[in-house]
């Protein structure tokens, strides 16, 4: 007769803990004993877990070193930018500049706009004649990414951005992303040339992307920024129009 949970076969043992949480598997369950320690820390454990939770695919197979690993960032991906579409206001963003009639939020085509290619869309942030930038400040560990996970396995980090101008109005936009230390440094950045559209554009949405990879040890924060103006210097709203940024960390699946 069976008297423990210990005496079950190992196979049994990864199929019961794979149902668990990573949060208990790593706090509780290891501490428990030798064997389940051995368990918990099996590839065989986290690729099951994976495969519960939609992660695994046949061809990851050679290309993942660590499935533990491989869980938790899949876990825990998300969009890092938070009221990215305009539809909390202006809330978790930082007005650094807001000149001209200041920044503005419309209703997704615009006039003279169209609409971006996702329909989940509906709003979007838009410039003056003044230089208007906004920006905000992701701190890692708030968002679940440990210092250790940070400097060892240095995740991927995709930034996108989306950026139309209107039909009739000439415009500037421009992008900056830091990868900062903990006393906010600048260890990595991505700041591509100011991108200039003019005056009867086709006024269609573009992305722009950029993935951080190999970047030093170290960083603690992302600081993301972006804005511009229109160039023929109108009062009201002709300048450029932003929305649906994100920025996430880890494999792209």
């Amino acid at each position: 007769a069976m008297t423990t949970i210990g005496d079950l076969p190992e196979d049994v043992l990864v199929e019961l803990l794979s149902l668990l949480p990573a949060r208990d598997l790593l706090r509780t369950c290891r501490l428990v004993c030798t064997q389940w320690r051995y368990v918990v820390d099996l590839t065989t454990l986290w690729k099951r877990k994976c495969q519960r939770d939609g992660f695994y695919r046949q061809n990851l197979d050679r290309s993942v070193s660590d499935w533990k690993i491989f869980y938790m960032l899949c876990h825990l991906k998300r969009n890092l930018i938070k009221n990215p579409c305009a539809e909390e206001n202006f809330q978790h963003w930082t007005l650094d500049d807001n000149e001209g009639d200041e920044w503005k939020i419309e209703d997704l085509p615009g006039a003279h706009g169209n609409n971006p290619p996702d329909p989940r869309v509906h709003k979007y942030f838009v410039t003056s004649y003044g230089p208007c930038f906004k920006s905000q400040l992701i701190t890692l560990k708030k968002e679940g990414y440990w210092n250790q996970l940070m400097d060892e396995k240095r995740p991927e980090i995709t930034v996108k951005d989306w950026y139309a101008a209107r039909f009739d109005c000439g415009c500037r936009y421009e992008l900056t992303v830091r990868l900062l230390s903990e006393d906010y440094i600048v260890l990595e950045e991505f700041h591509p040339e100011p991108v200039i559209i003019e005056q009867w554009s086709d006024a269609r949405w573009r992305e722009i992307s950029h993935t951080f990879q190999n970047y030093p040890a170290g960083v603690r924060h992302i600081w993301f920024q972006h804005g511009g103006q229109d160039t023929q210097y109108w009062a009201g709203w002709y300048g450029i129009r932003v929305t649906n940024t994100s920025i996430t960390l880890g494999p792209q699946t």
